[in-house]
């Protein structure tokens, strides 16, 4: 970090009393954007002594001191290494060679529903996609789980993200294994943006396994970081997410928590900010839905079993309504009986090969590439690399029986 750009912020010995409200609207100056890039890099968001100043004084005033020294030994001590390192211009430009940006307080994309955590808000918050963060938190509904989930888990958290995309709602959620990607997947197959908030910056793909799902995301949604481009992922960055996860939507689904998971702080985190919580039943007999039955139980959690008893509870006078369309037909209906085959035999989230889809379809492989091709002209499949899984249209109405 230069000085020179240090001695364009605030004087860092200007005292506390005279220092003006941060402007929550109108956009945030080159300065403030500055100052958030570095301190997202230099500050841990949970470091206690950080958090006596913010959010008392503006960030770029919090930067000056902490270039200048004049915080606590103990802050000083904590992050001079970080301090002289950082290079908020580098990370900037880093972020927008991969379509994202830095979305400060004061921008109009900021979500007001983020100020709700108070002195946990995140200083700014790192965004890949063209997606808008404020859009998220209008229509947002946070959908968690176990990275360990079952084929059942999978299925409810991709109907539900289908059901909700189709009324025009987001999902929410943290781009791990099981539940999250299949609620990610779910939305993606409707055709809707999904926003996955990370553990590490929006340039890293973690897990790599969901490299290909994280390019989706970024396409047309959003990937949503408080940490820099390049930052790994910590044990303590994915607990401290959690709190942003709760807060951009407007409840919290759980879908499948054993009995110590990481979705329970998720939860925990909603109640705090007064958002609703949602539990959907699994089998008794599963022990990967053994935290969900334990929230219903001590009345923690609603129970919730469609898209429609979400948005009773999350949604406001003036939105759109949660009932059901009168018309329950779907193209997916009107199939032929060998192209319903081969669309019983597509996943709504992995993509297969046309050996597999044979397969399983027990189609004949020489009519199977005209029905898999003409599935895709009608959206009712979708082929990437040669491998097809199920499309938009063939979601329609998914998961809406009683």
């Amino acid at each position: 970090m230069t000085t020179d750009l240090a001695a364009s912020f605030a004087d860092p010995a200007v005292p506390d009393a005279g220092v003006k409200p941060v402007a929550e609207r109108g956009g945030a100056s080159a300065e403030r954007r500055l100052a958030c890039a570095a301190l997202s890099r230099a500050v841990a968001p949970d470091d206690t002594a950080f958090r006596k100043l913010y959010p008392r004084l503006p960030p770029e005033e919090v930067w000056a001191r902490l270039v200048a020294g004049t915080v606590s030994a103990d802050l000083a001590a904590a992050t001079r290494r970080a301090v002289a390192a950082a290079d908020p211009e580098r990370d900037l430009d880093a972020v927008a060679s991969r379509g994202g940006r830095l979305v400060c307080p004061g921008d109009e994309e900021w979500p007001e529903a983020l100020d709700d955590l108070g002195g946990r808000r995140p200083l700014a918050l790192w965004v890949r996609g063209p997606a808008s963060l404020r859009e998220i938190a209008a229509r947002g509904v946070a959908i968690v789980g176990s990275r360990a989930a079952t084929p059942y888990g999978n299925q409810v958290a991709a109907e539900l993200a289908v059901d909700l995309a189709e009324r025009g709602w987001w999902t929410v959620s943290g781009g791990a294994y099981g539940i999250d990607a299949a609620a990610h997947r779910g939305a993606l197959a409707a055709g809707a943006p999904t926003a996955a908030v990370l553990a590490c910056g929006v340039d890293v793909s973690y897990p790599s396994g969901n490299r290909r799902l994280f390019d989706e995301i970024a396409g047309s949604g959003l990937l949503v970081s408080e940490w820099p481009p390049g930052a790994s992922p910590t044990r303590l960055r994915f607990l401290w997410r959690n709190r942003v996860i709760a807060a951009l939507g407007r409840g919290t689904v759980v879908v499948e928590m054993g009995h110590r998971s990481g979705a329970r702080r998720t939860c925990t985190e909603a109640a705090r900010l007064g958002r609703h919580v949602m539990a959907m039943p699994g089998p008794v007999t599963s022990a990967v839905s053994v935290g969900c039955h334990a929230l219903l139980r001590a009345r923690e959690a609603e129970l919730v079993t469609s898209a429609g008893d979400v948005l009773e509870l999350v949604a406001r006078i003036g939105d759109e309504s949660a009932q059901e369309p009168e018309d329950q037909s779907t193209r997916r209906d009107r199939l032929g009986r060998e192209a319903q085959r081969v669309l019983d035999a597509l996943d709504p989230l992995e993509f297969l090969t046309p050996e597999q889809v044979a397969a399983e379809s027990q189609q004949d492989p020489a009519a199977l590439d005209v029905l898999l091709e003409a599935l895709c002209e009608h959206d009712l499949a979708v082929c990437s690399d040669g491998q097809y899984r199920l499309g938009p249209a063939a979601m329609e109405g998914v998961g809406r029986s009683a």
